[in-house]
């Protein structure tokens, strides 16, 4: 796991501009890659790469990036790991190719130089990364299937720029200031800016499954990969067979590496599970982490350690406090790139387990989007049915969920106000039960902060739904929405931010796959059943649990400290009485504006 960026221009500049245009890309990124860094510059002067290293696969200096090929004609910076990269190594040698060391990052050159743009659908793994084409005068970047590893860019004048993070590409001075209206505006509605937008107008991120190709100041995007459920007919043994088969390749996937892998361990089924496939796959010297809290309702951490003592892992607990989250609080906000409701859990445990000499972790992110752990699978379907059927009753329709979505007391009569208004699909209704504010109030909040019309903010175009089942759909909704646009990103920026690589093996192209083939009314089964009955070593003190979630008594511990600044929050909020997400959203914004200037 590192960092990358670069420059590509079509006309050479001056080459000590460029390098220290580069070198302060890296510096912004450092706490990506703690280990190395470098630069590459071609004689021309029209391109540059960058990167900082955290070293995980081959840790000799033969690994350092950016890498190029004997011959001179290729050069690449990357940002991942390739799980499968030596079975493609040695599938390359057998026709002939030689490598000069054991990185996953050669085997990435080799295979475009024999493929091109081909090569992605042979990779297994989570990536960002760029190629320059030095014969070509060229440019290839390209993001893995599912979006765990981001990449932002920007085009000027045909110049562009690209990085792991929007702040390296702000600090270096390649980005403008000017907010993107649509982008601030679904922010408000979601809790997060989703791709391919970022809150700034001019800089874009890379949606998953696509690549780009710059040439001649020219940028076309193309999609290799997308989210698609094709449902087989089979039984739920086979179901589970399949399932489990599936499951203990990703564990076994995600376990190579040249450093330790740890587990982020809570009291929930997919850590859990996570543990126990590490156990079916002969991991035998585990760690796992949890965090503990003052707040008897919310802390998991008696059965985390409990689940550590029946695996037999060297298990290790933080107790977190109101004084030291508030520590922990201000950490966090300097590590920020850009606002969200979510990250600081992940920030928290990663920041313990980076203290603790790890550099590798697994999280069992992705099992609820996959095996149907949220309560938007069921309520979702439910909540598209009614709005579509209310509709058609006398007094219902546009016309009344324009008048609740302005003036309903409650936060959630206003978004299914917004729903009323909607053509009333699994999309709108996922739109509706994961809202933070409604579509209204999210445009006249969008306006205050730009100082212009609610009229002059528009909605953002809404992305088709491939599935045909309603559960898929809202498990489509869940992968290509939620978990890629809020949990993968701040995973990546907050794991990151200590130098640590969290690895995600139920967010797995192979994996998706194969489970994708698994009808949704034997995979979506209430209470993740699927998962539980493929992995049955998972105790019955976490599988029958109810389901509460990672979180942290965030009020009762920033009330202090922070008490005036929610304030604030709440008096820009459009309505009375915001909700907590709804003062933690705008709160967000504010810092992140504040710290970069933008207010």
């Amino acid at each position: 796991m590192c960092g990358i960026a670069g420059i590509i221009d079509t006309k050479p500049g001056p080459a000590d501009k460029l390098r220290a245009t580069l070198t302060a890309l890296n510096a912004a990124m450092k706490h990506r890659g703690p280990d190395d860094e470098g630069v590459w510059m071609p004689p021309s002067g029209t391109a540059g790469l960058a990167h900082v290293r955290l070293s995980i696969l081959d840790l000799s200096a033969a690994g350092r990036q950016p890498m190029s090929t004997a011959d001179g004609g290729l050069h690449i910076t990357f940002n991942g790991e390739i799980y499968n990269f030596r079975e493609l190594r040695s599938e390359l040698e057998r026709e002939g190719m030689t490598f000069a060391t054991h990185t996953d990052t050669e085997v990435l050159l080799r295979l475009y130089e024999r493929d091109g743009p081909a090569m992605l659908t042979r990779l297994r793994g989570m990536f960002a990364f760029a190629i320059w084409d030095e014969r070509q005068r060229r440019c290839f970047l390209a993001r893995d299937p599912l979006g765990i590893k981001p990449l932002y860019y920007t085009l000027r004048g045909g110049r562009l720029a690209f990085a792991s993070e929007l702040r390296p590409l702000q600090q270096a001075g390649l980005t403008g200031g000017e907010i993107d209206p649509g982008a601030l505006m679904r922010y408000f509605k979601t809790g997060s800016v989703a791709e391919p937008q970022t809150l700034l107008t001019d800089v874009h991120c890379l949606e998953a499954g696509h690549y780009l190709l710059w040439e001649a100041g020219r940028l076309a995007k193309r999609r290799y990969w997308q989210v698609e459920f094709h449902p087989e007919a089979m039984t739920a043994d086979q179901a589970v067979t399949e399932v489990r088969a599936a499951l203990l390749d990703t564990t076994r996937a995600h376990f190579v590496s040249d450093v330790p892998v740890g587990i982020f361990l809570s009291g929930g089924i997919d850590s859990t599970a996570l543990t126990a496939l590490a156990r079916a796959v002969g991991q035998h010297d585990i760690a796992t982490f949890s965090i503990g809290v003052d707040d008897a309702v919310l802390d998991e951490s008696s059965t985390a350690r409990r689940t550590a003592e029946h695996f037999g892992t060297r298990h290790e607990e933080m107790r977190l406090d109101a004084d030291m989250a508030r520590h922990e609080f201000t950490r966090f906000l300097r590590a920020m790139d850009q606002p969200s409701i979510d990250g600081f859990n992940t920030h928290t445990v990663a920041a313990f387990a980076h203290q603790r000499g790890m550099k590798v972790v697994l999280s069992g992110l992705g099992g609820d989007e996959m095996f149907g752990g949220y309560k938007s699978f069921d309520a979702v379907p439910r909540l598209a049915a009614a709005a579509h059927a209310a509709r058609f009753l006398p007094g219902f329709g546009r016309a009344s969920g324009w008048l609740l979505e302005r003036y309903a007391p409650s936060h959630r009569a206003r978004r299914i106000g917004s729903l009323l208004r909607s053509p009333a699909g699994i999309r709108d209704a996922y739109g509706c039960f994961r809202g933070i504010f409604s579509a209204h109030e999210a445009q006249v909040l969008a306006a205050s902060y730009l100082h212009c019309s609610p009229r002059d903010i528009h909605f953002s175009p809404k992305h088709e739904l491939l599935a045909a089942d309603p559960r898929d759909a809202v498990s489509e909704c869940e992968l290509r929405f939620y978990m890629r646009n809020q949990l993968l990103k701040d995973s990546d920026v907050m794991s990151m931010a200590h130098g640590l690589e969290l690895r995600v093996p139920l967010v797995d192209q192979a994996l998706f796959r194969r489970v994708a083939r698994v009808p949704a009314a034997l995979r979506l089964r209430s209470g993740k059943q699927m998962l539980l009955d493929a992995v049955p070593e998972i105790p019955s003190w976490v599988s029958q649990a109810p389901k509460r979630g990672f979180v942290f008594p965030f009020e009762k511990w920033l009330g202090q400290g922070w008490g005036e600044a929610f304030a604030r929050a709440t008096a820009r909020a459009p309505f009375k009485n915001p909700t907590w997400y709804q003062r933690w959203s705008i709160f967000m914004l504010d810092t992140w504006l504040e710290r970069h200037g933008l207010h």
